[in-house]
């Protein structure tokens, strides 16, 4: 199945994630589109970006080997989360079109147990879907993020590629 969000705008802080319809975080779908919504904005203010993913990790917060993991992925390469929205190409820079629209995807074996859900993303820096990692809370019936998995590399944009 597949779930394609249009957002507006990159939200810059906590209390504009919130006001997002996606926020009600009742799907995985919705918690992992805002999750790579939040981190589009991670190379103008790394502490707002911490505050969303927060907010989306629900009773849990960022631990710091998982900040450190996103300044080591993220740092100089904001145009990773970026990849991940619809008109972003190499030759672009990344650079999505506007509105920002995303899909996520699940597959036969997005979900091993009932309250954990693997949701997929397509970037056009990559040959194949990355994955985030999504824990249901039985109480509310929401979806909180556990793990990024869909961090590692992607091509570089052409402008910065000295092969290109």
């Amino acid at each position: 199945m597949k779930n394609t969000f249009t957002f507006s705008a990159i939200p810059t802080s906590v209390e504009q994630l919130q006001t997002l319809p996606e926020h009600s975080l009742d799907t995985p779908f919705k918690t992992a589109a805002l999750t790579l919504l939040a981190l589009c904005h991670y190379q103008n203010d790394p502490a707002a970006v911490i505050e969303m993913l927060n907010d989306l990790k629900g009773p849990d917060n960022m631990s710091v080997f998982e900040q450190q993991f996103l300044r080591d992925r993220l740092s100089g390469k904001g145009y990773k989360p970026a990849s991940y929205f619809a008109g972003a190409t190499v030759e672009n820079g990344y650079t999505p079109s506007v509105p920002y629209t995303i899909t996520v995807e699940d597959n036969p074996y997005s979900y091993p147990d009932a309250n954990y859900a693997t949701m997929w993303v397509r970037s056009a820096g990559a040959d194949s879907p990355r994955s985030l990692r999504l824990r249901k809370k039985p109480s509310t019936g929401q979806w909180f993020l556990v793990e990024i998995q869909c961090l590692s590399d992607i091509r570089i944009p052409a402008a910065e590629d000295p092969w290109a």
